[in-house]
């Protein structure tokens, strides 16, 4: 009776779909590298394959070249553009400390001073410390983590016909119904994933168009190294572009004062609602083939949900959701 049971078809699936439910939950603490790297290998992998398409056009150049080339292509542009800003904010900081200090070696000079020195007076130091160490140990760990990833995506990439050969023959072994299940819901998973990546970058390109536009409106310096950081930060959904407000609003202080920085809110806060409350349910709604409505609402769930990585892998969690339960999407709207 009971191995009939777990003969059938549905039983397993769901035993199946079970266990791997509960392994990503006792894997949640490496969910970030877990993550990462599967954005980096789909990512830098598209980039390769098109890369390499067009190369073969005119050279016969080893796909293994190619890849490095496009790995060393990837951190020689995120060197670049910590080389070209941390000099500029460390000397935005600097202005900032200095600043302050004359405002206390010259209250009576101006209304200004008097406002800084009120406004310091009224902050706890010792308190704004401990959420500063915490976020500076947090930066850190993200650093090593993204390190990791890509670390983790290139191997992958550099392996990725053995590594297929390898894993089908899992479908061989004595658990073989297991991983064929396992496959079965990847792909189903991944088909998606893709689609909303693509979704995700296009947001990121138009949120770095529009907020260098902007800052070049404002006068803002080196903006080449600017939309750089704008761009990748963009790749984080929604978190990325208050991110960038660290380095754009010590900027934005020394070129034009408190009130550039006002301004500079105001802009990234505008930026940000096109990107949540339009750009982001409009552009996954098309590549999913989902009413705008429901993804708006995946989208804000997820997010409460899940985190920040809910606005990339809540979408393709419901689609693969409604995959299971048989929900057939319509290809085309209805007019």
């Amino acid at each position: 009776m009971v191995r009939n049971w777990m003969n059938h078809a549905g039983v397993r699936r769901a035993a199946v779909l079970a266990i791997i439910v509960l392994l990503l939950f006792m894997l949640r603490s490496m969910m970030n590298i877990i993550l990462l790297t599967l954005l980096l290998t789909i990512l830098i992998g598209s980039i390769y394959n098109g890369v390499n398409k067009l190369i073969k056009r005119f050279a016969n150049v080893p796909p293994m070249i190619v890849l490095l080339l496009v790995y060393g292509l990837l951190i020689l542009i995120i060197v670049w553009g910590v080389y070209r800003m941390v000099p500029l904010i460390s000397v935005q900081v600097k202005q900032v400390y200095l600043m302050i200090q004359q405002a206390y070696m010259y209250p009576d000079r101006n209304q200004w001073n008097e406002t800084i020195i009120e406004f310091m007076d009224t902050l706890n130091v010792q308190r704004l410390f401990e959420p500063g160490w915490n976020a500076v140990m947090k930066i850190s760990q993200l650093g090593t983590q993204l390190l990791v990833s890509i670390i983790l995506s290139l191997f992958f990439l550099m392996e990725k016909s053995y590594i297929t050969r390898f894993t089908a023959t899992f479908v061989d072994s004595k658990l073989g119904w297991f991983f064929k299940e396992v496959g079965h819901f990847g792909r189903m998973f991944l088909g998606t994933f893709g689609k909303v990546l693509e979704a995700q970058l296009l947001i990121s390109l138009i949120n770095c168009i529009l907020t260098t536009t902007a800052l070049w409106i404002m006068g803002f310096p080196n903006l080449l190294g600017l939309a750089l950081i704008i761009f990748l930060l963009g790749l984080v959904p929604v978190a990325g572009v208050f991110i960038s407000l660290i380095p754009l609003g010590l900027i934005a202080f020394s070129v034009g004062g408190i009130n550039y920085v006002i301004y500079l809110v105001i802009l990234i806060v505008v930026i940000h609602a096109i990107e949540a409350y339009f750009l982001n349910p409009k552009l996954m709604s098309s590549k999913t083939n989902l009413p705008i409505f429901f993804t708006f609402v995946v989208l804000i769930f997820s997010e409460h949900l899940i985190g920040v990585w809910g606005l990339i892998v809540g979408i393709p969690l419901f689609v693969f959701f409604l995959d299971l339960i048989g929900v057939q999407r319509k290809q085309e709207k209805d007019t």
